[in-house]
């Protein structure tokens, strides 16, 4: 029995990474070595002319003046996770970001870092953490680098911040002249809410100053409920503590409690920081094996759903209590989401309801998914979004409740065809219930979905016309999704 118990013992740690980081991931691209170009979804193949890099600014003029001689079209990636097409163009340069990953200044004093944006969330992190420094908002996997994240306007699991857009506090753009522009709420602010969410069609962001805050030590709290009493429990447990500083929940997938159980997580300002720095080394990933092995019982069938629901819901009950550092909540890598198979993939979904119509909008969400069975949905994650227009392409136009679905699907034209199907489905229940939903993913939706959910479409494009009338940035989702 105690050897049987050592096992579980293991199975339920390695859980705590499922549990509470890994659902919520951006789905991986493959890296690109040259012309033929393929996202890892296998959705959206590209052929590009070439991949070029550089490691100071003059390198990056470089290609950008040698692109406007040549007339190429230049594309801007990071760690290519935007599955929309936002990081490539056909036949053109994809310009890669990630040599230029330089930490330039931590301010300890002003509680403020400088980075070039090919720096990596947890590149940051190693270098702030020394200092008892945090990062006020960061998506909940630190894989990303800052560029690609300001670029599709994250969001994370502070729900005291704001989203991350509201912690920059200026950064530089090297336009199609290469000329360096500063950006700001007061300088070039026109520019700057346009480039924060404008999917690398501005130019290229150079580097970046965040404002940051204290690392601080949490107390896990967990909670079980069904959906229909979530948004009071947010509103007065969460909502109205103040020293309730992260959150997310789980709403089950699993065919026993589908759409109806879920669990809440719950980070709270620890009594005793005193004991802060015995949490604060930086922790890293491991037993990947076991949680990806849960992962894929979940993906083949009802009894794999069930039994991983029940399993995710008895642990949140064990981690009750648990002390973790700032840093470490926000800190995840994703390697065990990595998912090889000829025939399928997985994809990303992304809606935003107004926490006072989640009551009403989850049965209705309900209704569209149990009528198409063939759906399959692997997890729903969600997290709250304060209301936030700084970016021209916001999508929180009040607080909203983020719901993250996790999908697999098949990779030929049918399973495609069916998919978006669904995906249409599910934003026009959205849209219906005064929600929005998030722009980085595959093409699924329609143009005229896009205006719904983002009111000021024709602005942004406007714009895009008016800062690059040569259209030297450029990517698929501005063909796809330009009036």
């Amino acid at each position: 029995m105690k050897k049987g118990g050592g096992v579980m013992k293991a199975v339920w740690i390695a859980l705590l990474y499922v549990c509470l980081f890994g659902l919520s991931i951006y789905v991986y691209s493959t890296q690109l070595n040259g012309p033929d170009a393929d996202l890892h979804q296998r959705l959206l193949p590209v052929e590009i002319k070439t991949v070029k890099a550089g490691t100071s600014k003059n390198e990056l003029k470089e290609i950008v003046l040698d692109a406007g001689k040549d007339g190429d079209v230049l594309s801007i990636a990071g760690m290519q996770h935007s599955q929309g097409g936002q990081t490539m163009y056909p036949n053109g340069i994809m310009i890669d970001m990630k040599p230029y990953n330089q930490i330039i200044e931590v301010d300890e004093d002003a509680k403020t870092v400088t980075v070039q944006s090919g720096a990596r969330w947890a590149d940051i992190q190693e270098a702030i953490n020394p200092y008892g420094l945090s990062l006020k908002v960061s998506q909940s996997q630190n894989i990303f680098t800052v560029g690609g994240s300001l670029s599709v306007n994250a969001h994370g699991l502070d729900i005291r911040n704001g989203g991350l857009s509201d912690t920059v506090l200026s950064m530089r753009l090297m336009n199609a002249d290469g000329e360096i522009l500063q950006l700001s709420t007061s300088e070039n602010s026109e520019l700057f809410s346009a480039v924060l969410g404008g999917y690398g069609l501005f130019g290229i962001i150079l580097d970046v100053t965040l404002q940051l805050t204290d690392d601080e030590l949490y107390e896990t709290q967990t909670a079980s409920m069904p959906y229909s009493a979530y948004p009071s429990y947010f509103k007065q447990q969460v909502q109205n503590d103040p020293d309730a500083k992260m959150h997310l929940a789980r709403i089950s997938i699993a065919p026993d409690s589908f759409m109806e159980d879920m669990y809440a997580i719950t980070y709270k300002s620890a009594k005793d920081q005193n004991l802060l720095p015995e949490h604060q080394k930086l922790k890293t990933e491991n037993l990947v094996a076991v949680p990806k092995f849960f992962l894929g019982l979940s993906r083949i069938n009802d009894a794999g759903k069930d039994n991983f629901w029940k399993a995710q819901k008895t642990y949140t009950k064990q981690i009750n209590g648990n002390l973790v550092s700032r840093n470490n909540v926000m800190r995840s890598d994703s390697e065990f989401m990595e998912y090889d198979n000829s025939r399928k993939t997985e994809i990303l979904q992304e809606y935003f309801v107004p926490v006072d119509q989640f009551e009403d909008y989850i049965p209705a969400l309900k209704t569209v998914l149990e009528a198409n069975p063939d759906f399959n949905l692997l997890n729903v994650t969600i997290r709250y979004v304060e209301q936030n227009d700084n970016a021209v392409l916001s999508y929180a136009k009040e607080d909203m409740f983020s719901l993250v679905l996790l999908i697999n699907q098949g990779t030929d034209a049918e399973s495609i065809q069916a998919t978006q199907d669904v995906v249409r489905q599910m934003i026009d229940v959205t849209l219906a219930h005064n929600g929005s939903y998030y722009l980085p993913y595959f093409g699924y939706p329609t143009k005229a979905q896009m205006k719904e959910a983002y009111p000021r479409t024709e602005e942004f494009f406007d714009l895009k016309d008016r800062f690059d009338p040569e259209h030297r940035f450029m990517n698929l989702f501005y063909e796809e999704y330009r009036p």
